[in-house]
């Protein structure tokens, strides 16, 4: 058994856990956070991706003692209270989503992509970011659509107001 400690959606957790325990299976079972899906259990799907230190990763590939002293970010911590944040929204106005099972990671990691593309981000990268997130209902088109609306959506909104000192 070990003891892990790290900050999880802005709340600091420790656990014992047992030195085998997965890191998804920490946010489920011990931080009862069940936003992040076990989908294929061999890295695979995407289903799992959490923000590890502001970087996208597939929880099941990590053990939870390796993420002590972590910050990390689930789907449950990227909304502000009952204020989605730009990429949810954007997943429910664009219908990027169906049966909901991928949706978080695709949202996590359509957070990570934003943050490292910013602007630039375009239609074929959105694609080739994707490539390992796993869904099996949408085809895609949506989940691009939208990922493409939030970077946009996220672009204008950080561009700095210019004002005439006249």
């Amino acid at each position: 058994m070990i003891k892990v400690s790290m900050t999880v959606n802005g709340g600091a957790v420790s656990h014992t856990v047992e030195d085998r325990t997965l890191l998804v299976d920490y946010i489920r079972d011990h931080l009862r956070l069940t936003g992040t899906h076990i989908g294929c259990d061999t890295s695979q799907c995407g289903a799992c991706v959490i923000s590890f230190n502001g970087k996208a990763i597939k929880s099941c590939t990590m053990l939870a003692a390796q993420a002590d002293g972590a910050e990390i970010m689930t789907i449950e911590g990227l909304a502000d209270g009952d204020q989605l944040h730009p990429v949810q929204a954007a997943f429910k106005e664009h219908h990027g989503l169906q049966c909901g099972f991928c949706t978080p990671g695709m949202i996590i990691a359509a957070t990570d992509m934003i943050k490292r593309y910013g602007a630039a981000l375009d239609e074929p990268t959105i694609r080739t970011e994707l490539e390992g997130n796993i869904c099996r209902c949408t085809g895609y088109q949506n989940i691009v659509k939208s990922i493409k609306a939030a970077a946009e959506d996220m672009t204008r909104s950080e561009k700095p107001s210019v004002t005439s000192s006249v």
